[in-house]
């Protein structure tokens, strides 16, 4: 039985589980390899090669994607549909602050995501189906989706997809680590469960001039400023506020003097939202917005907005299956209420072409400290590991 396991189980989810405890060791260890050696988007060479090997001594026969990647069938198409379970490969470009046995041995890239973990969960649940399908206990195929570059916009998805990936899959699914929630917990949401996320650039041209003489010129900075506390507002005024949409600026760059009107200046940053139909609108909503604020100043305006994903939107009926795989393998009170995030994530594309859901994989050891993503010193409890496979397996079983 799980480690995590609360509550009698279904005779399923005890064989899942047995499957499960055979490869614990050896799960642990890929996992500590792909964190000791991560590799940045769309040059996930070895990560793909040992998956690629791990599959093939399980007697199933990767494809490998176009680039990195790759995608593995589990047991016969019946026609239903096959079941997709995705991971992300891919490693962030900053320096792991770990200090363990298995921190990364690349200087300047760490698996500071959680990827490691995912890749590692579903090759389990994989190898965990493949068992069961050499049993004649696999109900109906499934697919293993090993996706590069998600950290990237618009996502590596994207190109999984055009590499035809999704043909004749009629469901997908796939766990985040959640280093705010206790291992043995899932954190599940109907609808939107991230945000769209994408790239905003402003660039403001005048002139230029003293700035004893204002008037002469389009008075760059202060139109600049403008743009920076208005345009968000707008957006708030002009969008659904239920949806989210949020503008928020990281960069503004304008000057070296300051006694000098400059004559171009920058603004960079992103814009995100709950909603994808509110997504679709603010693109507009932003360039008119701009475009009138800035008029007064004499200044010339030029706007690039580039799309990254959008929204995360899980579907009612998958995300009840999820909980259901949870509260079998796990126990009945596995399954917590997870807060909507702002954040971007890939796995959207795919639920554009067939519905899925997206679950938040507890990683924090109860009564540990909380980390947080994106930071070069996460630190995840592995028996995550145990919990995401055999949640994956029993996904994929129905």
């Amino acid at each position: 039985m799980s480690p995590y396991a609360s509550a009698p189980q279904s005779e399923t989810a005890r064989r899942v589980d047995a499957l499960v405890a055979t490869l614990r060791d050896e799960l642990v260890e890929v996992r500590r390899d792909i964190h000791a050696h991560p590799e940045v988007a769309r040059t996930e060479v070895r990560t793909t090669a040992v998956l690629a090997e791990r599959l093939r001594l399980a007697g199933l026969s990767p494809r490998l994607l176009p680039g990195t990647g790759l995608v593995c069938d589990v047991g016969d198409d019946r026609g239903a549909g096959r079941v997709a379970l995705r991971a992300d490969i891919d490693a962030l470009p900053l320096d792991d602050a770990c200090d363990l046995p298995f921190s990364s041995t690349v200087e300047g890239v760490a698996h500071a995501c959680g990827h490691d973990v995912h890749t590692t969960v579903v090759l389990g649940a994989g190898l965990v189906l493949a068992e069961l399908d050499r049993a004649g206990e696999l109900s109906r195929g499934v697919r293993l989706i090993f996706q590069p570059a998600e950290e990237v916009m618009p996502g590596g998805s994207l190109d999984v997809i055009d590499a035809g990936a999704l043909d004749g899959v009629s469901e997908i699914y796939a766990l985040h680590c959640e280093p705010k929630i206790d291992v043995g917990l899932l954190g599940t949401r109907i609808g939107p469960i991230t945000s769209a996320s994408d790239q905003v650039s402003v660039t403001l041209t005048s002139r230029g001039g003293h700035t004893s003489r204002p008037h002469l010129t389009g008075d760059l900075v202060y139109a600049l400023g403008q743009v920076v506390t208005q345009v968000p507002a707008i957006l708030g005024r002009r969008t659904d506020p239920r949806s989210g949409v949020n503008l928020t600026w990281g960069a503004v760059h304008a000057g070296n003097v300051p006694n000098a009107i400059p004559s171009t200046g920058t603004l960079r940053g992103t814009l995100r939202c709950l909603d994808v139909r509110a997504w679709e609108l603010a693109a507009q909503v932003l360039h008119d917005a701009v475009e009138q604020v800035a008029a007064p100043y004499d200044v010339e305006v030029s706007v690039h907005h580039t799309r990254g994903v959008p929204p995360v939107e899980n579907d009612e009926a998958a995300t009840s299956r999820i909980e259901a795989a949870a509260r079998d393998v796990v126990g009945p009170d596995s399954v917590v209420l997870t807060e909507q995030s702002l954040g971007g994530e890939d796995f959207a594309w795919y639920l554009t072409k067939v519905p899925g859901a997206l679950a938040r994989l507890g990683t924090r050891t109860p009564g540990g400290r909380t980390y947080d993503i994106h930071q070069g010193d996460l630190r995840v409890d592995e028996q995550a590991i145990d919990v995401g496979v055999a949640l994956l397996a029993r996904i994929a079983l129905g």
